[in-house]
């Protein structure tokens, strides 16, 4: 799946979340991790290395936050308690689990935009690894910057922050669960990332041997490069080029959340404080997509499903 953004518009905001996201990964607000329960509630032997298992928002207002998506997506909220360190005061990091239907759909942590730069708040994609101290290194080894170090999550398993080597920032877990079913996204779920990039080869090549994915080529008549990344015979992720006149060129992952009609959906979100980045439009997949951002600035994309399938030549 791919889409043609208003790019300029996109890449400026990922460019600050991206600060954000750095900046709070790095500082060290929390003295321990929050308990954070496992992504799979019976624990099962499953695991689909490469599939995006679960996202954060980290944004400076939790309580707009949780009233902008329950509004939008129907989600409900449960606070988790973190041990704060005496350093982080007044402004200590929180953390609260966003549900749906009594699922665990994604995490949302607060912490305060840094005074320098123009960061905003961003949602980041969690790929599931067996490993993530393997991984780690392996991406290191291929280019990657380590934003955050591995580290154990209460019974979530283990994960660390990385930069891939265009400056993409992803991060990695290994669920000491499993990873959740290959089933299709309910509308309110997540449904599918696509990274927009420079050079589509080089990152899809650093994927590919960081997460084992199959690589295949979509055919495209904006003439830029399209490339879906798969594995266990799905598609997990799209690698997108960038127009060569991009104004704003900063590498970034983007989700998107299953609506049943992308244009309603576009419409609450600006009734509700957001604005529209990207229109809604009819992708190649059939349905329609859109991409928005919440009242903090934080972007992410809206899709309609349909059952055509994607055509492309293995690489």
């Amino acid at each position: 799946m791919t889409y043609r953004f208003e790019i300029d518009r996109v890449c400026a905001s990922l460019a600050r979340c991206a600060v954000l996201l750095a900046a709070t990964l790095i500082t060290p607000a929390m003295a321990s991790p929050p308990d954070l329960p496992p992504l799979v509630e019976q624990a099962s032997g499953e695991h689909h290395v490469g599939k995006v298992i679960w996202v954060e928002l980290v944004t400076p207002d939790m309580e707009s936050a949780k009233r902008f998506y329950a509004g939008l997506l129907g989600w409900t909220f449960r606070d988790l308690p973190v041990a704060s360190s005496a350093a982080a005061g007044a402004d200590e990091t929180k953390y609260t689990l966003a549900l749906l239907d009594g699922r665990p759909v994604a995490g949302i942590v607060r912490r305060s935009v840094p005074a320098e730069g123009r960061a905003q708040p961003a949602w980041l994609t969690f790929f599931a690894v067996r490993d993530a101290d393997d991984v780690g290194r392996m991406a290191l080894a291929h280019g990657a910057k380590i934003l955050a170090e591995p580290r154990s999550y209460g019974r979530r398993g283990r994960q660390a922050i990385l930069a891939d080597p265009q400056g993409a920032v992803f991060a990695i877990l290994a669920s000491s669960s499993g990873d959740t079913p290959d089933v299709l996204a309910a509308p309110g779920e997540w449904i599918w990332s696509s990274l927009l990039v420079r050079d589509p080869d080089k990152d899809t090549a650093f994927y590919q041997s960081l997460l084992g994915y199959e690589v295949y080529d979509l055919p495209s008549a904006d003439g830029r490069e399209h490339v879906i990344l798969s594995s266990d015979d799905f598609a997990r992720a799209s690698v997108n080029a960038m127009p060569d006149d991009s104004t704003h060129r900063h590498p970034h992952w983007l989700n998107f959340v299953r609506v049943l009609h992308a244009a309603d959906a576009a419409a609450k979100a600006v009734a509700l404080g957001g604005r529209v980045l990207v229109e809604p439009h009819t992708d190649r997949h059939g349905g329609q997509v859109a991409v928005v951002a919440d009242p903090q600035g934080a972007p992410f994309g809206l899709m309609e499903w349909s059952e055509i399938a994607e055509q492309g030549s293995a690489k």
